[in-house]
């Protein structure tokens, strides 16, 4: 009693102007003002410079230029690139890049692209499915409730990770690219998820209202499916409906054109992949914000209501590196996912720390260590690429690493982007690795119980 009573007291002794907020007035703006100096020449030239001109061009730091170059000693043999276009599927193309230099090197054929359309359609179908779920599970909670509202900000999205891709090709299997080709709206997706959304919202309102007002759970079950049959009519009207069946043959290289055969999705995914188990990948993150060497799970973040959540294992970035490098030394590309804004120059392809100075430009110094940008939210993974390239020293460190990217062929080099082993450390946060690279002591880790994360946390 005595401690609480001390605290107490010392709390009481704190100065009331150290907890008070401080308006700027005319005295604190003089003092704020001499940050600029208008009469300083250099100040002069700099304000000229950025009022006329590009700012990401001012800061490009010509000392690093010509200083990372595109040879790799080791690089996975891969094929064409694909293009997401005006959509947030990266995490989709990704997947399915990981896998397509098997298809080509197993059917001995020069090109070959999944149909992203055809899982697409599937993963919107399903989320829906999921929200509509979700606001039936919490029908009894005030619509101002943290969870009611994060479902109803973002019933539906274009985003993923992979555990998205493990649920979807499980469940509905693979088609090729000319089995469902892309559309006008799977290439450009904003209007379509706009509407969708509206919809389900109006839609969850519904399911809640009816569920408050105590109709039964089997009128309320029967018209969420009518409302999911309407979602199916929308993504239709814009991708085209999914085959359930189709013909498929192809071309090798040499020339042989193979026999057209009737397969299921579920066929195809097993005569194009027939050693795939999509069970052996495990999803890694470099999150400095928690412990590491222990098990993650995201509260209810998955696309199908019966999938697996996002799950995974928080390491350093080194233990990252390790097991991307000999994957990769084998010839399997591995999905990664980063902050591929941070540092980028378009121009050259690539991701390096020194690529701008912006802190000479503006005389300005920034600082922050990849935990403070992730808890700050200034930094965090927003896209995802297939790794397919490293590079090391003469003592085997790695020094540089090469994504291929689903940005098309124009964008980058050659629609591939070269990264320095310092940017993997700063902006590189998940990986996921075939279980045969993993170290033992690692895959131990699996078997703990994951701590649950809840689906608002900074870092998802």
């Amino acid at each position: 009693m005595k401690k609480v009573i001390t605290i107490y007291f010392l709390l009481l002794t704190i100065p009331f102007w150290s907890m008070a907020q401080q308006e700027i007035t005319p005295e604190t703006l003089f003092k704020i003002k001499q940050g600029y100096n208008s009469n300083d020449p250099a100040t002069i030239a700099l304000t000229n410079a950025l009022t006329n001109n590009d700012v990401k061009k001012l800061t490009v730091n010509r000392e690093n230029e010509g200083k990372v170059d595109s040879y790799f000693k080791y690089k996975v043999k891969i094929k064409g690139i694909t293009d997401q276009k005006s959509s947030g599927r990266c995490w989709m193309f990704t997947s399915l890049n990981v896998f397509r230099p098997a298809v080509m090197d197993k059917l001995h054929i020069s090109s070959f692209e999944f149909s992203e359309n055809y899982l697409y359609f599937y993963d919107i179908l399903e989320k829906a499915n999921l929200f509509l779920e979700n606001t039936m599970a919490t029908a009894a909670k005030p619509i101002d409730d943290r969870l009611v509202d994060w479902y109803f900000k973002s019933p539906i999205d274009d985003g993923g990770v992979w555990n998205s891709f493990v649920n979807l090709v499980k469940k509905y299997g693979l088609v090729p690219k000319e089995a469902m080709p892309e559309t006008n709206s799977s290439n450009n997706t904003s209007k379509m998820i706009s509407a969708i959304t509206t919809k389900l919202r109006e839609d969850g309102i519904d399911l809640r209202n009816m569920i408050n007002s105590g109709k039964k759970l089997t009128d309320v079950r029967k018209t969420k499916v009518e409302q999911l049959s309407e979602v199916y009519r929308m993504l239709a009207l814009n991708l085209g409906e999914p085959p359930t069946t189709f013909q498929w043959r192809y071309q090798t290289t040499n020339d042989t054109i193979s026999p057209l055969e009737t397969y299921t999705p579920q066929e195809f995914a097993k005569s194009v992949l027939p050693e795939l188990n999509l069970n052996n990948y495990v999803m890694f993150m470099n999150d400095p914000t928690r412990p590491y060497y222990k098990l993650y799970e995201i509260e209810n973040y998955r696309n199908v209501e019966e999938g697996i959540n996002w799950k995974y294992i928080n390491l350093p970035a080194d233990e990252l590196k390790s097991m991307a490098l000999a994957s990769v030394k084998n010839n399997e590309p591995l999905y990664g996912s980063c902050d591929v804004g941070k540092q980028l120059n378009m121009d050259n392809g690539t991701l390096d720390i020194n690529n701008y100075d912006i802190q000479s430009l503006y005389g300005v110094k920034f600082g922050m260590d990849k935990k403070t940008r992730i808890i700050t939210h200034e930094s965090g993974s927003s896209h995802g690429m297939a790794i397919v390239g490293v590079d090391v020293d003469s003592t085997g460190k790695t020094t540089k690493w090469q994504f291929e990217n689903s940005w098309g062929a124009t964008a980058g080099q050659d629609g591939l982007l070269v990264f320095t082993d310092d940017w993997f450390s700063d902006y590189l946060f998940r990986l996921v690795v075939n279980q045969k690279y993993i170290p033992e002591n690692i895959k131990k880790i699996l078997v703990q119980k994951p701590t649950m994360l809840p689906p608002w946390d900074p870092m998802f």
